[in-house]
């Protein structure tokens, strides 16, 4: 893959809040859900090159998610923006719309949804590596409210600011965090879930590579990268997986000893 870097351009790893090792917990799960289906009408009534202006304007003044009050729409608004950046001049962003454009079923679409905003947010981002991934591996497995909780519980060491929440947020948390993943599709249920695991897609594949390229990660990297967890791999599945759908022409893929070719550009759609 071509790659450029222009000097003085904002370090690449810092659009991703998740590939921040030591990065804070946030609790903006405890007030609202991860608002996939809202993410999925805006994306719906905008257009590839909207701004954040754009996106703000189809909120607040076009009232495209049908909310009751300004008020509402200003928190809709807020709360979007906090999830999935909203912004072209983001790289994570722009990348996301590239895949979201080339998507073939909606259930291919909620799983690219749903690796974006786990990339956006380093707690989802852990959860879907440590806590989920072997649920969607032993699928259909149950997801517990209480288990969540007992993961937040046990991060408190590496993650002093989890103690500053109370029992409430903790738990709010761990609710919108089940409910989420169900919207994304990676479970079913609605008072008791169990994990669903995901099929092969290209889209949200496709954009895993671009984003660990985002971090500077070479193509070797990318093939063993913990990250395609979040869709249901483990590190040793990650080069069959590509090889099938380098196969089907959705990426192109070339390994030969250490040496790897990732192509996305000139794939079939």
């Amino acid at each position: 893959m071509k790659r450029s870097t222009k000097p003085g351009s904002k370090p690449k790893n810092k659009v991703i809040a998740a590939a921040f090792e030591n990065g804070p917990y946030l609790p903006q799960l405890s007030s609202r859900s991860a608002l996939a289906t809202e993410f999925k009408i805006l994306l719906a009534a905008s257009n590839p090159g909207f701004s954040y202006g754009d996106y703000r304007r189809l909120i607040i003044e076009d009232n495209c998610l049908a909310k009751a009050t300004t008020s509402s729409r200003k928190r809709a608004w807020e709360e979007l923006r906090a999830r999935y950046t909203l912004d072209l001049e983001n790289p994570l962003f722009r990348s996301f719309l590239t895949e979201w454009s080339n998507r073939s079923v909606n259930s291919e679409g909620s799983l690219t949804i749903y690796c974006f905003f786990a990339l956006n947010d380093k707690l989802v981002a852990d959860l879907g590596l440590s806590y989920l991934f072997p649920k969607l591996r032993q699928a259909p497995s149950p997801i517990r409210v209480d288990d969540i909780e007992a993961f937040l519980s046990a991060a408190k060491p590496t993650h002093p600011e989890l103690k500053g929440w109370s029992e409430q947020t903790t738990a709010a948390v761990a609710r919108k965090y089940a409910a989420s993943i169900r919207d994304f599709g990676l479970a079913k249920g609605v008072y008791a879930k169990t994990s669903v695991r995901p099929a092969l897609y290209a889209a949200p594949a496709r954009f895993l590579i671009r984003a660990l390229l985002l971090t500077g990660m070479k193509d070797l990297e990318i093939v063993s990268s913990p990250w395609f967890r979040l869709i249901g791999l483990e590190s040793h599945e990650v080069i069959d997986a590509l090889s099938e759908l380098s196969r089907q022409g959705k990426l192109g893929f070339r390994m030969q000893a250490d040496v790897v070719e990732l192509d996305l550009e000139g794939c079939q759609r």
